[in-house]
């Protein structure tokens, strides 16, 4: 699915990795490690400064934005809704693509756990967790294929983290989708991932199982940071 290849930006340094359609991938380490620019870099917010990234086998400079962006969803840590209504939000992506089908409102709402009675109320009117998951139905509503996030739930209180979990456990799991994820929290990294990406100063430490790399470190860094 991804391949990035000698990739360099910021503080990211010659960067070689593959991820597989399907996989569940944590990028964690310490703060200021390049974990946000690494994820940033996969659907073209930040673009590298050398090496290449490919999706599917063609360079993701080569995408139209817009398509590769509808393809590789980012659900930030801060939802950061469009003033307006819960509709207004989530109908947003595929009316640009002429897409939208007034059907899919109810559907997006029950996937990310929200009564439908919520379909006109005003995002303003949200709780955290609320807004962080109609920003999710807002994703969703692109039929992404990947699934980017960068600490969803870091904001929110742990029960409300908790819930979030458990609805993108769902949803990953329903639409087959490839995750990529950034997390602090080791608890959550081992939870929801399958396969951890261990950054320190820009540069991939550690690849591997994310069980197997919190029980058995092979780095000192990873066993600083796990100890930490």
């Amino acid at each position: 699915m991804f391949q990035f290849k000698d990739v360099s930006y910021g503080p990211l340094k010659d960067l070689t990795f593959s991820i597989n359609k399907k996989e569940k991938v944590m990028l964690f380490g310490p703060s200021g490690a390049g974990k946000s620019t690494l994820l940033f870099l996969f659907n073209r917010l930040h673009s590298p400064s050398s090496g290449s990234i490919y999706l599917d086998e063609k360079e993701i400079a080569d995408f139209e934005v817009t398509d590769l962006r509808k393809r590789v969803g980012l659900v930030l840590q801060d939802p950061n809704l469009f003033p307006g209504t819960v509709l207004d939000n989530i109908k947003y992506g595929p009316s640009i693509f002429g897409e939208w089908d007034e059907r899919e409102a109810e559907k997006l709402l029950q996937y990310v756990q929200l009564p439908t009675s919520y379909i006109d109320r005003d995002v303003e009117q949200l709780s955290g967790g609320e807004k962080q998951r109609v920003s999710l139905a807002r994703t969703l509503a692109n039929s992404p294929e990947v699934l980017l996030l960068d600490e969803p739930t870091s904001a929110l209180d742990y029960r409300t983290a908790e819930e979030i979990e458990e609805c993108l456990e769902n949803l990953i799991e329903e639409h087959n989708l490839t995750m990529i994820m950034v997390t602090h929290n080791l608890q959550q990294a081992s939870r929801l991932g399958e396969r951890g990406l261990f950054i320190v100063d820009g540069q991939l430490v550690e690849d591997g199982r994310i069980l197997e790399m919190l029980e058995k470190p092979k780095s000192n860094e990873l066993a600083r940071f796990i100890e930490e």
